[in-house]
């Protein structure tokens, strides 16, 4: 028989295509992964996120803001006021900061207080999400938070030993100092019009920038602010999955009300990342300021 002359190189270039064909159409071949940066924009759900002083004034975090009572009969108008106006947003969605595996505890909360066995506490929680929600009748308020212990050990992440031990309490001083941050909630002051003073993008920027200076509780052989703050970031990133696992569609309208200090990093992470068209809420906040 006489000897085939097809030149090889387009023999196989013939079985590379077919194969490539072949797997791209057949039974075997592998679902596109559903990745956040492919979203398109008519794909993403929306996102409101309220950052808030702890209304409770609970003195657990770094910079403690003063904050008079919520349950006056003043703010509690104010509240309601702040309420109907976050409702023309329409969430579909309210998220808290509440422990997430602790969601069955907040389902019991939430059907209590609907029933009226559950007096609302002076949380945030309960003064804007619980009351949000069951004015809008959702079904129930989801848990956002994280607060675990991250990877390493504390004492690789405790910037006030630290301190303490290489003379810097001063910076930690001025670190806790809350002269500047905004968020206090004096008497007299409108809820409604510190809310819309926070969340402009020039103050969230401004309390974002101050947690670099935790990064500078170190040197360059113990990093333990640097530590602190990555850290900080990760509960951050946590968060925001939690959030993105939420809002499956593009139908949902998902509100986040959280502390103060995650604001600036969940919107962050919810525009640069695709995930969410992101919603402005000082519009909101101002209506509810009114005139």
């Amino acid at each position: 028989m006489p000897r085939c002359r097809f030149p090889l190189f387009l023999l196989l270039s013939m079985v590379a295509a077919y194969s490539g064909a072949a797997i791209a159409s057949g039974p075997v071949a592998p679902a596109a992964a559903s990745l956040l940066r492919d979203r398109l924009p008519h794909e993403r759900p929306w996102l409101m996120v309220i950052g808030t002083p702890h209304l409770a004034n609970h003195g657990r975090d770094v910079v403690n803001l003063q904050v008079d009572d919520v349950m006056t009969p003043a703010r509690q108008a104010e509240i309601e006021t702040l309420v109907a106006a976050l409702a023309r947003f329409a969430p579909t969605r309210v998220v808290v900061e509440h422990p997430v595996a602790a969601q069955a505890e907040l389902d019991a909360r939430y059907a209590d207080y609907r029933a009226g066995r559950y007096a609302l506490g002076r949380s945030e929680m309960d003064q804007i999400g619980l009351r949000l929600a069951a004015r809008l009748d959702l079904p129930r308020v989801d848990a956002g938070d994280w607060n675990g212990m991250p990877p390493g050990d504390i004492a690789s992440m405790d910037w006030d030993a630290y301190a303490r031990r290489t003379g810097k309490d001063a910076v930690v001083a001025a670190i806790r100092d809350p002269r500047g941050a905004e968020g206090a909630i004096p008497a007299g002051v409108a809820l409604v019009d510190t809310l819309a003073r926070m969340n402009t993008p020039q103050a969230l920027a401004d309390r974002h920038r101050r947690y670099y200076d935790y990064a500078m509780l170190g040197d360059d052989v113990e990093a333990p602010g640097a530590n602190w703050l990555a850290n900080w970031h990760g509960r951050n990133l946590r968060i925001f999955a939690r959030l993105v696992r939420l809002a499956p569609g593009p139908r949902e309208r998902v509100l986040v009300i959280y502390g103060a200090g995650h604001a600036p990093l969940l919107r962050q992470f919810a525009e640069q990342s695709g995930a969410f068209l992101v919603v402005d809420p000082v519009p909101y906040l101002r209506a509810a300021a009114g005139p």
